[in-house]
């Protein structure tokens, strides 16, 4: 399957590291013009060297009068992929509130935010669009420790079906994809120890945890138009975990 992107304007949040960093690479392979956003800046400076021509966003998304500020003038934008997150593992009686307010600032009221932006620009110009929120397994179980991360990703997957139906009359799709455990550097760090990761792969039907590629894969597909008849959905790339 050929995707080719030639043309499009993609924006990527959480593009520093990780899966975000993936499919900005990704993405300007295939000839999309890229907004990479990163609060992190010397993670977007090396990522224009890999990348000339990516176009670097450095804000905090949690700042909703900063990110307003450095998005709100961002242009036009075909393509939305909402990947930016942030993970507090605490146990439920130990839920702080600083946990919970970042949680929700960046995983559900960030992706608020920067879609309203790119949806009424694609809607100012009547212009067809597409948007991908990265949620997780975890909206869908209950996880030892996850009560937040749990909650946010969970409420993102709801979001993504209102949008859906909010947005399709405009001719912008709107779907999730929800990753088991992925190995980035990250993934590999968190689950290096062979204990706590089997409890987890005794779960997932294939044995294995996710390669990056495997998410980006499922990105580009909801991104292209081969998928032009799906919006609304959460699309599990987990291994067959969600179905145990």
């Amino acid at each position: 399957m050929d995707l080719r992107f030639a043309g499009r304007r993609a924006l990527v949040t959480g593009a520093g590291k990780g899966i975000g960093r993936s499919i900005v690479k990704a993405l300007h392979a295939a000839g999309a013009r890229v907004v990479a956003v990163s609060r992190t800046r010397t993670d977007l400076d090396s990522l224009v060297r890999e990348c000339p021509g990516v176009e670097a966003v450095c804000v905090d998304l949690a700042d909703w009068e900063a990110t307003e500020q450095a998005l709100g003038g961002v242009g036009p934008v075909d393509m939305l992929v909402n990947n930016a997150a942030v993970a507090f593992l605490q146990p439920f009686l130990e839920v702080t509130k600083e946990a919970y307010d970042m949680s929700f600032n960046v995983n559900l009221r960030a992706v608020i935010q920067v879609s309203q932006i790119v949806a009424r620009g694609l809607i100012a110009r009547g212009a067809p669009g597409v948007i991908v929120n990265v949620s997780s397994q975890a909206s869908q179980r209950g996880l030892t420790n996850h009560s937040v991360y749990c909650s946010s990703k969970g409420a993102l997957d709801i979001l993504t079906k209102v949008m859906a139906v909010e947005l399709g009359p405009h001719k912008i799709r709107v779907n999730a994809v929800n990753p088991t455990v992925v190995m980035t550097p990250m993934g590999q760090a968190a689950w290096s120890d062979p204990q706590k990761a089997k409890a987890m792969l005794d779960r997932i039907p294939l044995g294995r945890f996710a390669e990056v590629e495997n998410v980006v894969d499922t990105i580009l597909f909801l991104l292209s138009d081969h998928s032009g008849m799906t919006t609304g959905s959460t699309v599990p790339v987990d291994g067959g975990f969600l179905a145990t």
